[in-house]
C-alpha cells in the first residue's frame, strides 16, 4: 500500500515540475538562476516547518493551501533543476574563458557521415599557454575523415584540440531545420571543424566503463550484420531496428517509412523492448507458482531487459523504455496489477531528473504520448466492437492500438514533421508481424550465432521495405505541407483532450469546450489559407554554393536558381519555406535563361515583380557603362562582376544589394569593405558573412 501511495505522488508533482523546467527555459536568462535557488530553498524550509508542525498548526484544515505549497515546491525544484543542468548558464563553461587549446573527452559514439566524422565532446579544461583551467561544457566536433583514410576514434578517449570553435549559427532561411535549437537541447552551443592532424591524443580515457563496453559490444554485433547481409538497405534496417545503430538508409527507404507512419519501427524504443518483454514473460510464466520463483523471474526479466539495453549501446530511447518497463515489472510484482498511469508518471519524472532537457526531446514527447494513448484510449476503442471470431478480435485489437497511438501523437508529429500518413493503419498492420519476427530472429542470430538463418532474415527485411514502398506510392498516401503555429498546436491538443474527457465522462460541458477549441483552430487555419491566397513575397535564400531567390504570388512561386526541386540542397534549404507558405506550383529559372514570364518579368538583366525592380548584375557588365541612371529596389550581384560599388552608386539608384554565393569569399569581403560606409543595406546570401 505504501508503494502505491508513493508512486501515485508522481502523478501530482510531475506537472508543476515540468512547468518549472519550461518557465526557466522560455525565460532564457541566467540571472534567474540565483532567484530560483533562493525560492527553492525558501519553499523547502517552509515545507519542512509545516510538516513538523502539522498537528500543532492544524494544517489538515488548510488542504488547499498545502496543495499550493507542494505544487510551488516542485515548480521551484523544476526551476532549480533546469538551471543546474543548463551548462551555458554555468560561469565555468569553457566558452567564457580564453584558451589556446582545449582538453576534451569523446562523449558519445562518433558517427561517419560521408567524408565527415562527427561526435559530441565534453570539454575538460582550457589551456592558455602553460596555464590550465578546469572548465565544463559540450562541443560538437566535425572531423575530416573518409573511408580511404579513416580516423579511429572511440568513446571516452581524451584529446587536445585547438580552441577555434564557433557558436552554432541560427538557421539562415525561413522554416529551415533549426540545428542550433536541436543542439541546444543537448547542451551543445558551439561547434568546431578539425583536420586529423589537429587532434592530439592525450593517452587517457575518462569514459564510463559500462558505456564503453556497451558501444564496443554493439559495434561488434553491427559488424556481424555487415558480413552476413549483402543488401545495404537490409543491413541499415537491421542495425537500426535491433541494435539502435544509425546506419545510412537510402532516401527511398527512409521516405517509405516516413510516409507510411512506420518511422517508429526504425527507432529502438518501447515497442521493441515491449516485444522482447512479452515473449520473455510468456516463456517464464511457469515461475509465477511460488513467491521465490516469482521474484527470481522479476530479477531475470530485469537482467535480460537491461542486457538488451547494453546490447543497443544504451541509447536514450532504449534507456527510456527500459526504465518504464522496469518500473512496470516491479510494480506488478508488488501489486499484481500495476497502475499504468503511475508507472508512466514515475518513469517520466525519473528521466527528467536525470536530464531535464529530455522534456524538449521529440522522441521523448512522442514516446510518452503514444504510451498515454495506448493506456487511455486503446481499451475504450477496443470495447466499441465485439467479434466472436478470435482472429477478428485480434485484428480489431491491433487496429485500435494503432489508432490510439496515432491519434495521441498526431498533433506533435504533424507539428514537427509537417505530414500525416493516411494509410497508417494498413502500414502498421503490415509491419507488425515482420517486425516481431525480425526482432526475435535478429537477436537469436547474434546470441547463438545461427548464421544459417541470415538469408531468411535478409529476405524478410527486403520484403517489409518493398511492401512499405508500395504503400507509400498509393494515391493520397500522405498529406504533407502541414504547418501549425504553436497557438494552433495548443488548440488542437486542447480539442483532443477535451473530446476524450467528454466521451469518457459523457459530459456536455467538456464536449462544448472541445467544439469551441476546434472552431478556434479551424478559424485560424482558414485565416492562414486566406493570407496565403493574397500573399506577395520575395525570399532571397542563403546557400553554400548555389543561388536562389523566390518570387511568390499566392500559391505560385518562380525561383531564379541553379537548383531543382529534386536536389538535396533545395529540399533542405528552400522547400520548407515554400511549404510553410502553402506554395503548390514551383517554376525554376536559371540565371542565364532569357525568359519572358508575366510575374516576374525577366528581360535584359532586369527583373520586375509587381512594383519591385531588380538589376541582375553579372560579368556581362564588365567594361560597360550603365547610362540613364535607372532606378531599382535591389541590385543582385552574381558571378563576380568587375565593377566597383563606388562607380555603381553613381550610375544606378537603388536601396539594397544582394551578393549571392557565386561570388568568391574574397570578392564578398571586398564588396563589404566597399559598402561599409554606404547607407544602403547589403545582404550576403552565403553562410558566415553576417
Amino acid at each position: 500500500m505504501r508503494i502505491r501511495q508513493t508512486i501515485s505522488v508522481f502523478g501530482r508533482i510531475l506537472l508543476p515540475f515540468c512547468i518549472g523546467l519550461w518557465v526557466l527555459h522560455v525565460a532564457n536568462n541566467t540571472k534567474l538562476n540565483l532567484p530560483a535557488l533562493i525560492l527553492t530553498i525558501f519553499v523547502f524550509i517552509l515545507s519542512l516547518i509545516i510538516s513538523f508542525l502539522y498537528t500543532l498548526l492544524k494544517v489538515y484544515n488548510y488542504k488547499s493551501l498545502l496543495a499550493i505549497l507542494i505544487n510551488l515546491l516542485f515548480f521551484s525544484l523544476g526551476l532549480l533543476w533546469y538551471s543546474n543542468a543548463d551548462m551555458l548558464g554555468n560561469p565555468n563553461n569553457f566558452s567564457y574563458h580564453q584558451a589556446d587549446f582545449l582538453s576534451i573527452s569523446i562523449a558519445d559514439e562518433p558517427q561517419q557521415q560521408g567524408t565527415v566524422l562527427r561526435f559530441k565532446a565534453k570539454v575538460l579544461a582550457n589551456y592558455t599557454g602553460h596555464q590550465k583551467q578546469q572548465t565544463s561544457g559540450y562541443l560538437l566536433i566535425a572531423l575530416a575523415s573518409d573511408s580511404a583514410h579513416p580516423v579511429p576514434l572511440h568513446y571516452g578517449e581524451n584529446y587536445f584540440i585547438p580552441a577555434h570553435y564557433k557558436a552554432v549559427a541560427a538557421p539562415d532561411n525561413p522554416a529551415e531545420f533549426d540545428f542550433r535549437s536541436w543542439l541546444a537541447m543537448q547542451n551543445i552551443h558551439h561547434q568546431l571543424f578539425l583536420q586529423p592532424e589537429e587532434l592530439i591524443a592525450a593517452r587517457t580515457n575518462t569514459g564510463m566503463p559500462l558505456i564503453s563496453f556497451a558501444l564496443a559490444l554493439r559495434k561488434s554485433q553491427v559488424a556481424i550484420y555487415r558480413n552476413l547481409l549483402k543488401d545495404d538497405n537490409a543491413f541499415a534496417v537491421a542495425s537500426t531496428l535491433i541494435l539502435g545503430y544509425r546506419a545510412d538508409l537510402s532516401a527511398g527507404t527512409l521516405a517509405a517509412y516516413s510516409k507510411t507512419g512506420t518511422i517508429h519501427a526504425l527507432s529502438v524504443s518501447g515497442m521493441h523492448v515491449g516485444i522482447i518483454y512479452l515473449v520473455l514473460n510468456w516463456a517464464l510464466s511457469w515461475m509465477d507458482r511460488k513467491t521465490w520463483l516469482k521474484w527470481s523471474k522479476v530479477l531475470l526479466l530485469l537482467i535480460l531487459i537491461w542486457g538488451y539495453a547494453v546490447l543497443t549501446g544504451c541509447s536514450a530511447s532504449v534507456l527510456r523504455s527500459a526504465i518504464m518497463l522496469s518500473i512496470f515489472i516491479l510494480a506488478k510484482a508488488v501489486q499484481n496489477q500495476a497502475n499504468s498511469y503511475q508507472v508512466l508518471y514515475f518513469s517520466a519524472f525519473c528521466l527528467l531528473l536525470y536530464n531535464p532537457f529530455f522534456f524538449w526531446d521529440v522522441g521523448f514527447q512522442l514516446s510518452y504520448m503514444a504510451v498515454l494513448g495506448l493506456i487511455y484510449l486503446q481499451p475504450e476503442l477496443e470495447q466499441l466492437f465485439s467479434f466472436k471470431s478470435f482472429w477478428l478480435r485480434k485484428l480489431w485489437s491491433l487496429i485500435s492500438l494503432s489508432v490510439a497511438a496515432q491519434l495521441f501523437t498526431f498533433p506533435l508529429s504533424s507539428y514537427y514533421f509537417h505530414q500525416f500518413p493516411v494509410y497508417f493503419i494498413l502500414s502498421n498492420l503490415f509491419i507488425v508481424l515482420p517486425v516481431t519476427l525480425l526482432m526475435y530472429i535478429g537477436i537469436l542470430l547474434l546470441l547463438f550465432r545461427l548464421y544459417w538463418i541470415a538469408p531468411l532474415f535478409e529476405w524478410l527485411i527486403i520484403f517489409m521495405n518493398r511492401g512499405l514502398e508500395k504503400i507509400a506510392v498509393l494515391p493520397y498516401s500522405n498529406i504533407n505541407m502541414i504547418w501549425f503555429t504553436k497557438t494552433e498546436l495548443i488548440l488542437l491538443c486542447l480539442f483532443l483532450l477535451l473530446l476524450c474527457t467528454a466521451l469518457q465522462q459523457r459530459n456536455k460541458y467538456y464536449f462544448t469546450l472541445s467544439v469551441l477549441s476546434l472552431g478556434c483552430f479551424q478559424v485560424m487555419l482558414v485565416k492562414d489559407e486566406l493570407s496565403a491566397a493574397r500573399q506577395q513575397r520575395i525570399i532571397p535564400f542563403t546557400l553554400n554554393r548555389n543561388y536562389a531567390v523566390a518570387f511568390i504570388s499566392s500559391a505560385r512561386a518562380v525561383l531564379v536558381t541553379d537548383l531543382q526541386p529534386a536536389d538535396q540542397a533545395f529540399k533542405f534549404h528552400i522547400q520548407p519555406a515554400l511549404d510553410q507558405l502553402k506554395v503548390r506550383e514551383i517554376t525554376c529559372l536559371k540565371w542565364e535563361e532569357a525568359c519572358h514570364t508575366k510575374n516576374p518579368e525577366i528581360r535584359e538583366h532586369q527583373l520586375v515583380f509587381g512594383n519591385f525592380r531588380v538589376l541582375l548584375l553579372d560579368s556581362t557588365f564588365n567594361n560597360r557603362t550603365i547610362i540613364g541612371k535607372p532606378v531599382f529596389d535591389v541590385i543582385w550581384v552574381h558571378g563576380e562582376p568587375q565593377l566597383k560599388m563606388a562607380e555603381l552608386r553613381t550610375a544606378v539608384v537603388f536601396r539594397k544589394i544582394w551578393i549571392d554565393a557565386t561570388n568568391s569569399n574574397a570578392a564578398i569581403r571586398r564588396h563589404q569593405l566597399d559598402t561599409i560606409n554606404f547607407s544602403k543595406s547589403t545582404l550576403v546570401l552565403k553562410p558566415g558573412f553576417r
